[in-house]
């Protein structure tokens, strides 16, 4: 099911236009209208989904080839050094529809690091985190 308020969704349909990269059977890259550097590319897929763990099972690889494709693209048809590829879950979604940024990088472009000040573990702390993950993960 699309919502019809889901932009992403509605420029799948071809109801928006969108600088459209790559489209695949399940898949639709496409240039960010608000792009943190020239060539920034957002990969959707066509399905509604909203984050990446409700994505199914048989587009998990079709979704990461698709990404390594765009992120290599951004290096040897834009002369970026490399990339910055992320997918925020929920917090800083802004569109709630699954979406990989894949962002052209070079040295010294003015990102810094990540976009969020960093945090420290109290002593043991660490652990704690690793082993509760571990158990999830089990």
């Amino acid at each position: 099911m699309r919502p019809a308020d889901c932009v992403f969704c509605r420029i799948i349909a071809g109801d928006v236009e969108a600088d459209v990269v790559l489209e695949t059977d399940d898949l639709v890259a496409f240039l960010d209208q608000r792009p943190v550097f020239k060539g920034h590319v957002l990969l959707v897929p066509r399905e509604h989904v909203v984050t990446l763990p409700d994505l199914p099972a048989a587009l998990r690889d079709p979704f990461l080839a698709a990404a390594q494709r765009i992120a290599t693209a951004a290096v040897e048809e834009l002369g970026a050094q490399g990339s910055f590829v992320a997918v925020n879950n929920t917090v800083s979604q802004s569109v709630p529809h699954l979406h990989l940024h894949v962002v052209p990088r070079t040295k010294g472009d003015g990102l810094r690091g990540f976009f969020w000040p960093r945090q420290k573990y109290a002593d043991g702390e660490r652990a704690a985190y690793a082993s509760r993950l571990r158990a999830a993960l089990s």
